[in-house]
């Protein structure tokens, strides 16, 4: 007998919701998307309609207040994530909140604990690292394949410059490629590493058209054991997301590392194997993997504390870009 689905309710009508977020809910085993908030009602109904989603609310506070919700997805700008996260969790709901968890390391850990006292889960949305190919990459890593690593290169970029008024624009809301996009990098390196950074060295190209925010940001990450994680982001330039682990005998290669499924490479022995993958949906395997742990009671994969850890980073890195430092962590 299949186990109930959990029922979720989405708080707000972002894009990242809409469009990856909501269908990979849908399209998972163990849950549904029930309902969806929005501070204009006519907003929430009409994207439940699109979406093919039961229940609209003209308020966050409605959707919390019902008590058939499960989970709550929370989408909305950094700055509220900690507000609402706090809520949902006072509500007694699980919580998905997009990353970056909060805007800042203090943030992030009151978010924890306020979800611990509370008695749920609490889960920043990574969807990239569910997918089966990182446990293949892990696997490779530690057989040896590519023998000692000797550095991480990751980037993540896109052009999304001409939006003005886009909200990744307004500084005093988290605005910026490094919490918008670098945090990918620098979280696939914390993961793949299996320890924490050291110390951050970045340089960023602020903007004074886009609320001065870090529109392109390029950065060093030291671990110990002289291992570094060289990165850049940006909001200002062409597209791509590639991920290159170096290794003593070989390297890993990924094209596409945090969009998509897409195959991976191996170079070893003279050779440039390609590496087929599962085509699974990332977002239903984080959706599933969530509501697994909610249902059985049993230890999420990534624990909050592995938020707080990325924040500390990213904190790190944000103040090494404005004061031109390096910073220790």
């Amino acid at each position: 007998m299949s186990p109930k689905k959990l029922k979720w309710g989405i708080l707000g009508c972002a894009g990242i919701a809409k469009g990856s977020v909501i269908p990979g809910v849908q399209n998972s085993s163990l849950n549904e998307v029930y309902a969806i908030a929005s501070r204009e009602l006519d907003k929430a109904k009409k994207t439940a309609e699109e979406r093919n989603i039961p229940v609209a609310y003209g308020s966050y506070k409605e959707l919390l207040q019902d008590p058939s919700i499960d989970v709550v997805y929370i989408p909305l700008p950094n700055h509220l994530h900690k507000e609402w996260t706090i809520r949902a969790a006072q509500a007694g709901k699980h919580i998905l909140c997009e990353k970056p968890l909060a805007l800042n390391e203090a943030e992030a850990t009151e978010m924890a604990e306020a979800a611990a006292e509370a008695g749920v889960y609490l889960s920043e949305a990574f969807m990239y690292r569910y997918h089966p190919r990182y446990d293949m990459i892990r696997d490779l890593i530690s057989s040896g394949a590519i023998g000692e690593i000797r550095g991480i290169r990751g980037a993540f970029t896109f052009n999304n410059a001409g939006d003005i008024n886009n909200v990744r624009y307004k500084k005093e809301w988290g605005g910026g490629s490094i919490y918008d996009v670098g945090c990918y990098p620098i979280h696939a390196a914390r993961m793949l590493l299996g320890k924490e950074p050291v110390a951050a060295t970045v340089n960023a190209f602020f903007s004074a058209e886009h609320g001065d925010v870090d529109m392109m940001a390029s950065g060093l990450i030291e671990f110990d054991g002289s291992v570094a994680l060289t990165f850049d982001c940006g909001m200002w330039a062409a597209f791509r997301n590639p991920l290159e682990i170096l290794g003593t005998d070989g390297i890993i290669e990924l094209p596409s590392a945090f969009v998509g499924s897409d195959n991976f490479y191996l170079i070893a022995n003279g050779e440039r194997k390609e590496i087929e993958v599962p085509n699974v949906n990332a977002y239903s395997l984080q959706a599933d993997h969530l509501a697994h742990a909610i249902i059985h009671r049993s230890p999420l994969r990534f624990e909050p504390a592995d938020a707080i850890h990325n924040m500390r980073v990213i904190d790190a890195c944000l103040r090494s870009a404005r004061e031109h430092i390096r910073v220790e962590l």
